[in-house]
């Protein structure tokens, strides 16, 4: 079956033609596949496609037939077996890179052959799914491989202006002589504290102000000693004294 797709690069035709000829470069963009080995000319890898209910992963070999940097013409042919299955595949993929503007248009045709599981479905179906796995290839060929190549002196990431002031730490020194911040005064109930906590500071022994009342202890006072004089006043007058 023949399969269409065709996609743009926002970079110059020459730039676009040295990317999109990079195996090594760009086979970890595409959906599924992982590159395994290169020997020579040959690309081994493994590919995994979903198509439906039905997944299959086939473990085969790419090499270019065709590779026409002047007219920025490509042709690619692989194959593969299904690993653990029956299945095989096999592909010729040709690229026609044309300049667009200030980018570059590709267009893809693949002649594909597949049997085994996946050859059930119709045409159809195995387009939809070709056609979402390049789109899905040429999202991460912009975002892993082109913006790796963006010219130097493209506007930074937004983050904290240049030139802004810190923020005032902790360590930032206060006045002199300023007590410092959350420090109550001497004698002073530190703030948030309990209500009942002044007055209970203020009931303790040895809290009353200087000159202010004595502190009420609840017990009768203690009666003073008679005067001498009332003794005297009292005795017999008799010697020996028996009073």
């Amino acid at each position: 079956m023949r399969l269409d797709h065709e996609f743009v690069v926002p970079r110059p035709v020459d730039e676009a033609w040295a990317v999109l000829t990079d195996i090594e470069r760009i086979a970890p963009c595409m959906p599924g596949a992982k590159l395994t080995g290169v020997e020579g000319d040959d690309y081994h890898g493994t590919v995994k496609v979903k198509v439906g209910p039905v997944v299959a992963q086939y473990a085969g070999v790419a090499r270019f037939r065709e590779r026409d940097a002047e007219r920025h013409r490509a042709v690619l042919e692989a194959s593969g077996k299904q690993s653990g299955g029956p299945g095989r595949a096999s592909a010729v993929v040709t690229a026609d890179l044309a300049g667009d503007g200030d980018g570059t248009r590709v267009t893809v045709v693949t002649d594909l052959t597949v049997a085994g599981p996946l050859a059930q479905f119709g045409r159809g179906a195995i387009a939809q799914v070709s056609g979402k796995l390049l789109d899905q290839f040429v999202a991460q060929l912009r975002e892993k491989v082109l913006a790796s190549s963006t010219p130097a002196g493209a506007a930074p990431a937004a983050g904290t202006p240049a030139g802004a002031a810190p923020a005032a730490g902790p360590s930032a020194a206060a006045p002199a002589g300023t007590a410092p911040a959350g420090t109550a005064p001497a004698g002073t109930a530190p703030a948030g504290a309990p209500a009942g906590a002044a007055a209970e500071a203020a009931s303790a022994p040895g809290a009353a102000a200087a000159g202010g009342p004595a502190p009420d202890t609840g017990r009768a006072p203690t009666t003073s000693p008679r005067p001498a004089s009332r003794l005297r006043s009292t005795c017999c007058g008799r010697r020996p004294h028996r009073c």
